[in-house]
């Protein structure tokens, strides 16, 4: 995993902005259609397609004793440590089910 704030890079981007930039809407449509690795979508691939939304529950708050370390650690990791301290202990209480 990979962390980035926004408006930093990664240093991967291969783009040639300034060529870009100075293409027409048309050039840099008839590109992309020219592109074999970017075939365009016809109105027939989305037939079976189904809107899968997901179901947000409210979450019950509980209090919950946690060693320091571990706390730390999640913390460590951003925003967003409870979410992903819930999502291993879900993950945990899927494979125990099992």
């Amino acid at each position: 995993m990979i962390r980035v704030k926004l408006g930093e890079s990664l240093g991967l981007d291969r783009t040639d902005w300034k060529r870009l930039r100075a293409m027409t809407e048309k050039e840099i449509e008839q590109n992309a259609l020219d592109d074999p690795d970017n075939p365009p979508i016809k109105d027939e691939d989305w037939v079976n397609a189904k809107l899968i939304l997901p179901v947000r529950t409210r979450k019950p708050s509980i209090h919950l004793r946690i060693d320091p370390a571990v706390l730390a650690w999640f913390r460590s990791q951003g925003p967003g440590y409870l979410t992903r301290m819930n999502a291993v202990l879900e993950s945990y209480a899927r494979t125990l089910q099992k």
